[in-house]
């Protein structure tokens, strides 16, 4: 944490849709501090990501991905890198996290041998992953996963609506499947229309009612505001594995034992 600001100072790997927006989230934000920002393209490289979003300071320096190496994370030292770009940048930040460098990963989709290699860093700092970092969806799983244990005897059905590009099944709707227990195959339904940012709905069948808990994300802030959540409740952590659904489930916890 910055000693001269007091905020959380944060890199970020990805500048896409998402990350551009996460990235206004993170510059708008009274308790952080966007260090700098990391992207596959060299367009707006040597620019700031706060000025390309309207802001009139300085802040989120724009680098290109083919310029990092380990040296620049010496010379660019932040509390947490949040990654929201592809797979294999795991690989490009391993000599940060082993000084100790907080890493959150929101990336959707891993590799087998790039999860492994995350896990593996969670050994030298705090790591984070959760494939959809939005506090709304994870709740969703968490009260879905309560649902299920109270009424197991319920028929499930998971419906995901997405923007008419999107080609695969929602990764979250599968996590969604398999936390409870239930075939993809059999119990997901998808939804292609328009541009549709995200929406989750978890159906619980009743002979005599119908339980439906539903998520939807507005606009991609949503990720921003959860990767801030996220990149604040590591700065408490040990180094150990994390998942948003732990942080969650804690706050639930909480809000359950002052309902005694």
């Amino acid at each position: 944490m910055s000693a001269n600001t007091g905020k959380i100072k944060i890199g970020l790997f990805g500048f896409g849709r998402t990350g551009a927006t996460v990235a206004h989230e993170m510059v708008d934000a009274q308790n952080s501090e966007l260090a700098w920002v990391v992207r596959k393209s060299s367009a707006h490289a040597g620019e700031y990501a706060s000025r390309l979003h309207g802001f009139d300071h300085d802040e989120g320096l724009i680098h290109w991905v083919g310029d990092i190496n380990d040296t620049f994370f010496i010379q660019n030292p932040v509390d947490v890198i949040v990654d929201f770009s592809a797979s294999e940048t795991v690989h490009l930040y391993k000599s940060a996290a082993n000084h100790g460098t907080r890493i959150l990963s929101a990336v959707s989709n891993y590799e087998r041998d790039d999860l492994a290699e995350l896990k593996k860093l969670a050994r030298k700092t705090a790591i984070l992953y959760s494939p959809n970092i939005s506090i709304g969806v994870n709740l969703l799983l968490l009260t879905s996963l309560v649902v299920r244990n109270v009424i197991p005897q319920a028929d499930i059905a998971i419906l995901e609506e997405h923007f008419q590009q999107k080609s695969d099944i929602s990764g979250t709707a599968l996590r969604i499947a398999k936390r409870l227990r239930v075939e993809p195959d059999q119990c997901v339904k998808s939804i292609r229309a328009g541009g549709i940012i995200g929406k989750h709905e978890v159906l619980f069948g009743l002979p005599n009612q119908t339980l439906r808990i539903t998520h939807e994300s507005i606009n991609r802030g949503a990720f921003g505001r959860g990767a801030l959540t996220g990149t604040e409740w590591l700065m408490e952590c040990p180094r150990g594995f994390y998942t948003m659904e732990q942080l969650l489930a804690g706050r639930f916890r909480e809000a359950l034992s002052k309902l005694k």
